[in-house]
């Protein structure tokens, strides 16, 4: 801070001593120490005080950025939740339309093939839901190794 020397001091004490006195240099010497005390105390509160706004300011940036991270994940969940509600309606709708078209051919003779065509034909093709994951439900393969039943005859013995 400040460049002083053994010989600077000593020059100031003899200065003092011949201005100040003796009888009232240790009371002024133990004055200037207690404000010089308060001086590096007061010090030492400011820097804890701008540490602690700078850790807080920091804090702050590190809760905002979660928090529109969060609002992007939200809002990515409502538009995938969107995609598969509409799919679930479309799937719905044509369901009905197929129960619709079973019971006006109810007691009479069994929906026709050409019937069937037409209601699909009716339906949008199926769309494929954009999922990041890949699908749980897919169907696997059947394991190599074919394992045959044992088919009874009406007399109980094996055939």
């Amino acid at each position: 801070m400040f460049d002083i020397g053994f010989s600077e001091l000593l020059m100031i004490g003899v200065v003092a001593l011949i201005v100040i006195g003796p009888e009232r240099l240790p009371k002024v010497a133990r004055t200037a120490g207690h404000l010089y005390g308060r001086m590096q105390r007061y010090v030492a509160t400011v820097k804890t005080d701008i540490s602690q706004e700078i850790q807080l300011d920091e804090l702050r940036r590190a809760g905002q950025n979660f928090k529109e991270s969060i609002e992007s994940t939200v809002s990515d969940v409502q538009q995938q939740s969107s995609v598969v509600d509409d799919y679930l309606r479309k799937e719905t709708a044509s369901i009905s339309k197929v129960m619709e078209a079973m019971s006006v051919t109810e007691g009479e003779r069994p929906l026709t093939e050409p019937a069937m065509r037409q209601i699909e034909a009716e339906r949008a093709p199926q769309q494929s839901l954009p999922l990041d994951e890949p699908d749980q439900n897919t169907v696997r393969p059947a394991p190599a190794a074919v394992v045959e039943t044992a088919r009874s005859d009406s007399n109980g013995t094996a055939a």
